[in-house]
């Protein structure tokens, strides 16, 4: 049996984050795949993707800091905020006379980069996955539509450079930023103050909250988990039966759906609770052993969250001394009572 999870995939370049969900979906038949955000195209690195029930997870991952690196081209600007987009703007010429008068160098790159850590305010790409009005930018953009775009603040924890090569006019650089960053608007804008204009290049997303390029396993290593291949029909060409991978093989590569939890709290249920919370009942805190308190308890966090994750828990049954996970419980201090937002699995 295939267990719910987590897969940290190596997304390659020219693969779409749902082109990924696709590939897992066909090799475990589970349906309910889902990735826990969006990684463009041509972009390349991590992608959490989640198995089964795992998939709601999601909305817990919101504090969850990504790290990106990233080649930044000076003096061109697309429409996508990236070199596979239209050329809107390009002034090689002009960006050269910046390079050579000194006003863009390495010091002034390190200095401009530094303008950009904390809370910042950016615009997000026409082309792109965000929403507005219930449909996605890049359906407007590409339907010519125009439609306004709201600013948004983000968080950058650190940002640094990393190498340099202005005869290429090129430079690359390490964020480490909150969820919802966009790092080809980041270009645009490092590009705007440098006065010559710039687009992304290079993209690649190193960490993902727990998650790191490290320990992720690529598209051709889970491919090849397959176990013959697929049967198509010869009157159509559609498949009818896929290869799919053996349980033992997959799981190998899932990690627990609780992995990426670690900015809630723990508790231990005593064992005649379990079912009364799995069902949804309430429990005492006289009736748990509380391990550990969430981070942002007393911690004031990067960016706003919902008040219900200063009190948020990891629940675990233990048995045999080893901690079973149950779910997510959210705690009233009022009524100091623990009470599941979310079940996992019922011991």
């Amino acid at each position: 049996m295939i267990k719910q999870g987590i897969i940290n995939i190596n997304k390659p370049k020219g693969f779409t984050s749902h082109d990924c969900v696709n590939v897992i979906r066909s090799l475990t038949g589970i349906k309910r795949i889902g990735h826990t955000g969006t990684l463009d195209p041509m972009a390349e690195g991590v992608l959490p993707v989640c198995i089964g029930s795992a998939a709601r997870i999601t909305e817990y991952l919101d504090l969850d800091f990504k790290k990106y690196t990233c080649e930044i081209l000076l003096g061109l600007e697309t429409d996508t905020l990236d070199i596979w987009g239209k050329t809107v703007k390009e002034d090689i010429k002009k960006t050269e006379q910046l390079i050579e008068n000194g006003k863009i160098s390495e010091s002034v790159i390190k200095s401009v980069l530094a303008r950009f850590t904390g809370t910042i305010t950016q615009i997000p790409p026409k082309y792109s996955a965000l929403k507005v009005n219930g449909r996605k930018l890049y359906e407007y953009a590409r339907a010519g539509e125009i439609v306004e775009i709201a600013s948004r603040q983000v968080y950058i924890k650190d940002i640094k450079l990393l190498q340099i090569s202005l005869n290429e006019r090129k430079f690359s650089f390490e964020v480490t930023c909150s969820k919802g960053t966009y790092i080809r608007s980041m270009c645009r804008d490092i590009g705007e103050v440098l006065e010559c204009g710039a687009s992304m290049s290079v993209l690649t997303r190193t960490a993902s909250g727990e998650f790191a390029i490290e320990n992720s396993v690529s598209m051709e290593e889970l491919k090849a988990l397959r176990q013959g291949e697929d049967i198509r029909s010869l009157e159509t060409g559609r498949i009818v039966k896929y290869a799919r991978a053996l349980p033992n093989e997959i799981n190998n590569h899932i990690t627990d759906v609780d992995f990426p939890l670690v900015n809630f709290g723990k508790i231990i249920l005593n064992e005649d609770r379990v079912k009364w919370f799995c069902d949804g009942g309430y429990v005492s805190d006289k009736q748990v052993l509380i391990e550990k308190d969430p981070k942002f308890k007393n911690e004031q966090p990067h960016i706003k969250i919902r008040d219900e994750f200063r009190y948020a828990y990891n629940a675990y049954m233990r048995r045999d001394e080893q901690d079973i996970f149950l779910g997510v419980a959210f705690f009233n201090e009022e009524t100091k009572e623990f009470k599941a937002d979310k079940v996992f699995g019922r011991g």
